[in-house]
């Protein structure tokens, strides 16, 4: 590690932070210019990646999900912490399936899954984009569904 500011490698650590995701912070001072700087330090995971249903492969990312999920949860009683940890629960599921690649499709599914139990409005909602509704019998159906 060398100092960002002087390039120098004499460095010492004045503290140590673990966070709950799995990251750790460190407070460092370089002894040579006497500048401080922190430094994170995480587990490097493969990079998921997402086949969309017209075969395109993209990164996984994580604010498509968040934006998904507020506009599904608009003028919902829903914190917006709830949707923060609603989001980190689906993609630390793919995560633990292993696999570097998952589908649209297996989000989408994972997302449902969670928020059929936070709010049915909001569960609806997102139901209605992700599954693209056409028909007035596909919204009886998803209500049904939410019924039983």
């Amino acid at each position: 590690m060398k100092c960002p500011y002087c390039s120098s490698e004499s460095i010492r650590t004045l503290e140590t932070r673990s966070s709950q995701d799995n990251t750790i912070r460190r407070r460092k001072e370089c002894l040579n210019c006497g500048k401080r700087f922190t430094t994170y330090e995480y587990i490097e995971t493969v990079e998921l990646m997402v086949r969309k249903t017209d075969g395109r492969i993209e990164r996984f990312d994580l604010n498509k999900i968040l934006t998904g999920l507020q506009k599904a949860c608009e003028k919902r009683p829903v914190p917006m912490e709830q949707i923060r940890n609603l989001s980190e629960r689906v993609r630390q599921e793919l995560m633990m399936k292993g696999k570097e690649e998952v589908s649209s499709q297996e989000i989408g599914d994972v997302v449902m899954k969670y928020l059929k139990n936070l709010d049915h409005i909001a569960y609806v909602r997102f139901a209605s984009v992700y599954r693209r509704f056409e028909e007035p019998e596909d919204f009886k159906r998803i209500l049904k569904e939410v019924r039983t």
